[in-house]
């Protein structure tokens, strides 16, 4: 037998089977950058978060404002961000009942403060709870206050969606013009899945329902329990990765910030589930989308 071989004759071979086929669809990641919130961390400290975001490979950083001096000092936070290259997104106004007395007592200043860092640092938000029902003169001129601060700044005042107060069966309306942000008209919103849950809302319906005026999201997990549990996404019912694609569905371009509870947890295991709330935004931030027929 001869180890001869003829040439082969490329004009034979089957070029169907060889064909490369053309894909059914294809996947779309919008260009949304996922950051980590400094509260995440509690009760480690601010420039603890920038070191542990950088590490993990965030995208930026939400600053919580409140009694960590750090998260109060726009020169500090600047020092951070160049340090360990990685941007502040946003900033999260001091409007918590812990923070009542951070910056002073008028709501108003606080505003100001928090748009003037956020010009400082190149954050294009300022995240901002709805006024506390106590706080009547501020709430009363609220919306419209909001509204004349945005004419002032390219800044995005983004409100965020709230909850009923629940104890002993009985629910207290603590916000004011109300804890649902869509009965107003903001110009831009924030949306929390924690608060979903708390406030047993239709998380997809919520985000549908803010449309273009969506700005910004704390994505985070709960079981629809009286607390605002803040889960790592994945660890209750709701429905946190419907929401990624549909935010990849509609090319969504604000931020998406990780703001867990971590609180009661070690160093080791904090950085774990700071890690798995990561690896799970990246994972299912992307939709399915069909390829137009070629003609």
């Amino acid at each position: 037998m001869s180890d001869h071989h003829e040439p082969l004759d490329m004009t034979v071979v089957d070029h169907q089977a060889h064909a490369v086929r053309e894909p059914d669809a294809i996947l779309r990641v919008p260009t949304a950058q996922i950051a980590l919130s400094t509260a995440s961390v509690y009760p480690e400290s601010t420039a603890s978060a920038f070191e542990i975001a950088s590490r993990l490979g965030y995208d930026g950083i939400e600053v919580m404002v409140w009694t960590d001096r750090v998260s109060q000092d726009t020169t500090a936070l600047r020092y951070l961000s160049d340090h360990y290259g990685i941007p502040i997104l946003a900033i999260h106004a001091p409007c918590l009942l812990i923070t009542q007395r951070v910056w002073g007592s008028d709501p108003w200043a606080k505003l100001r403060r928090a748009q003037r860092m956020a010009e400082a640092v190149g954050a294009s938000t300022v995240v901002v709870h709805p006024p506390f029902r106590w706080q009547r003169e501020y709430a009363r001129g609220f919306v419209e206050g909001l509204q004349r601060m945005r004419e002032e700044t390219d800044v995005k005042f983004a409100v965020e969606n709230m909850f009923p107060w629940r104890a002993r069966g009985r629910e207290m309306e603590a916000y004011a013009p109300g804890w649902n942000v869509l009965d107003e008209d903001y110009d831009h919103y924030t949306l929390d899945l924690s608060h979903t849950a708390t406030a047993r809302n239709d998380a997809l319906a919520v985000a549908k329902a803010m449309g273009e005026r969506l700005a910004h999201v704390h994505l985070a997990d709960g079981t629809g329990s009286s607390k605002d549990e803040h889960l790592v996404p994945g660890r209750g019912t709701q429905p946190c990765a419907e929401l990624l694609e549909l935010l990849a569905r509609q090319e969504y371009s604000g931020s998406i910030v990780l703001e867990v509870n971590t609180r009661r947890v070690s160093r080791e295991q904090r950085e774990a589930d700071l890690a798995e709330a990561l690896a799970f935004t990246r994972l299912n931030l992307a939709a399915a989308m069909e390829v137009p027929e070629r003609r």
